[in-house]
């Protein structure tokens, strides 16, 4: 029987196709597989170079670094799939609306410019690239550590721009410059891998406070708002009740002894080394010491990490960490963070109780 399909016949098309599929996916699949694997088998088990370099990683020297490469974990998204903001817009607080009195800000003063970064757009975006009173800045916020430093962008004479990485090391966030693409350490500002490993960002001391008390102390101050408020769900936690979880998130380290290790601990350089004092003992005191620094703590402040509506958040409070100078108590830099961050990172110093 006379086959109707025109032309040529279609055991001929699908010959050609297949060829074609062959020359132009099937060969170069397997050539980049094979590749792939020459390059693995160069590498220690669990490191995965080879792959973070085909997830667009292709600027980062690997060959520079100062951590095992298993420690680091995928947080879910990729490069940059957490986009910080390096165009922050702002208004004047009699402008704004919306956000509630307690609701937690970064609160930050250079040279005059006072600024609020709230957490309920940090929690978004983790970082914020910015200028304040002429300083570059990167206000940084890691959700998973409660972890919120502010640092300055110059390094040796240039200006870095920062960005999420994706990845994770001991629950913490890992950010990288967008100059050399190295890999920055969130927790304690220290670039972990690349062009730039060893190297350390200069923290500057800004309060992790309620917006009352930021515009207590900064009436002419600015706010962070959003870009696009239909971007986000902005003013909400998409980490509902990680606070009182009972173990961290993506951490497979040790866990602190004697202490719920995500129970909130106060981070402080004190003798040159840094020291941790929980909350619960500060909330108690209302201050306590540790060396030359005074630590105070006040009512009024709500977790960014408990309720999915922020401003409903129970209220953890408002710390603030000061060295007495011939001039006066004056800022300095602290965090507030959980006891199983400050045991991954400073392992041999204990966490004052009591």
């Amino acid at each position: 029987m006379a086959s109707d399909w025109p032309g040529p016949s279609r055991e001929i098309i699908l010959i050609s196709v297949m060829n074609k599929l062959t020359a132009y996916f099937i060969r170069p699949l397997v050539a980049a597989l094979a590749l792939f694997a020459i390059i693995a088998a160069s590498v220690p088990v669990g490191a995965t170079p080879a792959l973070w370099r085909i997830e667009g990683w292709n600027k980062t020297d690997f060959n520079q670094t100062s951590i095992d490469f298993r420690e680091i974990l995928s947080g879910g998204p990729p490069k940059d799939g957490i986009p910080s903001i390096d165009k922050p817009k702002f208004v004047d607080l009699d402008k704004l609306t919306g956000l509630g009195g307690t609701e937690p800000v970064i609160g930050l003063e250079i040279n005059g410019d006072a600024r609020a970064y709230p957490l309920g757009i940090l929690i978004w975006h983790e970082i914020v690239n910015d200028v304040v009173g002429g300083t570059p800045v990167t206000v940084t916020y890691c959700p998973l550590c409660n972890s919120a430093v502010v640092f300055d962008r110059r390094l040796d004479g240039k200006v870095l721009d920062f960005g999420t990485t994706g990845k994770l090391r001991s629950s913490d966030m890992v950010m990288y410059d967008r100059q050399t693409e190295s890999w920055w350490q969130q927790f304690i500002g220290t670039a972990i891998v690349g062009e730039l490993n060893g190297k350390e960002l200069k923290g500057i001391p800004a309060r992790l406070e309620s917006f009352d008390n930021f515009k207590a102390r900064y009436p002419g101050g600015k706010v962070l708002i959003p870009n696009d408020e239909n971007m986000r769900r902005y003013g909400y936690n998409p980490y509902t009740g990680y606070d009182s979880a009972a173990r961290p998130f993506l951490y497979d380290g040790e866990m602190p002894e004697g202490i719920n290790p995500m129970a909130r601990v106060v981070v402080v350089k004190t003798g040159g080394k840094q020291q941790a004092v929980t909350l619960e003992l500060l909330r108690k005191k209302g201050e306590v010491t540790l060396g030359d620094i005074s630590l105070k703590w006040k009512k009024g402040q709500n977790s960014a990490l408990d309720s999915s509506e922020i401003s409903k958040g129970r209220d953890v409070g408002n710390v603030v960490a000061q060295r007495n100078t011939a001039n006066g108590p004056k800022d300095v830099v602290y965090d507030v963070t959980f006891a199983f961050v400050f045991h991954a990172f400073h392992p041999k110093q204990p966490i004052v109780k009591s």
